[in-house]
């Protein structure tokens, strides 16, 4: 195992995107996620701090190699020092690229306040248009609080801005060209992802999900789509060029426009992943579906020092399993929730 450089596991992997989950609270209650009543949340006492969150979160990017940084929760935007985090992470050198996933309601009273403490761009949640679907899938009638927070994170400039849509089995295929196209017309990046086994309830359906071949055909159906031929490296996204349009880029012109499907569940990319997640209580997981652990957590509060928790994450890093085995007979959802693992 290298002891120093970029982390690797026994595959050739090298790791250099880190999500962190801020906490496992959220103000939505999406179907898919968690229960109507929500979760047992998890004590204050156990969340990492702020000082904690940016000591790791140093650790990855000054000794470990990382790269990019995507706050997750949960609903990330509940923590109140997220704008103190993300100021102290941008001063951090080499200074990562940072991003944050959300649900959207709280951007229009933070998304300027994010940008200027140094936000690079923002993935919102939002699975249909159509406000009786949204209701029934959140089990919350806050559509235009959504709407009104993606304009405020593009007039923010934080872009660009992306859209993570999970189609409901209930209609969900008839929403993907109405959410393509109020991204096309806004300059937003849209993503469709297949709904994987992280449910609370655990009641996820394999025969009842919505597979990326029938988001293709669908979206086909409708747009003039062109495969990317663009090198994919890490990405989880298989992209699309949509002939014909066009969307503000990274640096201020326009580019072609581009829709991705993620299929995590019909064609997995864990031969190419580049990710490790750090749940909003310290735990490392260097996958999503991960049955193990590593207590960041409790090495912090022992006492130990950067370079003993650098070597505990390259060591958990480099016995990262070649997959998550979702089409495999011995798969196992993991006993944690979406919310308490991080998107």
């Amino acid at each position: 195992m290298p002891t120093s450089g970029p982390m690797l596991d026994t595959f050739g992997r090298t790791t250099r995107d880190l999500r962190v989950s801020l906490t496992d609270r959220c103000n939505l209650r999406c179907t898919y996620c968690m229960p109507a009543e929500g979760l047992d949340w998890l004590p204050r006492s156990e969340v990492l701090d702020t000082a904690e969150l940016v000591r790791l979160i140093g650790i990855a990017v000054g000794d470990l190699g990382v790269t990019a940084i995507r706050f997750t929760g949960g609903e990330p935007l509940l923590r109140k020092d997220l704008p103190e985090i993300i100021e102290a992470v941008a001063r951090l050198d080499p200074r990562p690229e940072m991003a944050v996933t959300t649900n959207g309601l709280g951007l229009r009273r933070h998304a300027s306040r994010l940008a200027a403490a140094g936000l690079d761009r923002v993935n919102v949640s939002l699975d249909t248009l159509d406000r009786d679907r949204f209701a029934a899938i959140t089990r919350r009638d806050r559509l235009d609080d959504v709407l009104d927070g993606l304009a405020a994170a593009r007039e923010a400039g934080l872009s660009p801005v992306k859209i993570n849509a999970v189609l409901s089995p209930d209609g969900g295929l008839d929403d993907a060209p109405e959410l393509l196209r109020m991204c096309l017309d806004n300059g937003y990046a849209l993503r469709i992802i297949e709904q994987m086994p992280l449910d609370a309830g655990h009641t996820w359906s394999r025969s009842e999900m919505i597979t990326a071949d029938m988001v293709y055909d669908r979206l086909a159906d409708e747009f003039d789509l062109v495969a990317d031929p663009r090198p994919r490296g890490s990405a989880p996204a298989e992209t699309w060029v949509v002939r014909g349009h066009q969307m503000p880029g990274r640096d201020g012109g326009m580019v072609d426009a581009r829709v991705g499907i993620i299929a995590s569940v019909t064609r997995p990319f864990c031969g190419d992943c580049d990710r490790t997640r750090l749940t909003a209580d310290g735990a490392l997981r260097t996958c999503l579906f991960s049955t193990t652990e590593t207590d960041l957590r409790g090495l912090l509060r022992g006492g130990a020092d950067d370079a003993e928790i650098a070597l505990a994450w390259r060591r958990a890093t480099w016995g990262k399993l070649p997959g998550h085995a979702i089409n495999d007979p011995s798969f196992l959802q993991p006993t944690r929730p979406m919310s308490a693992i991080g998107g």
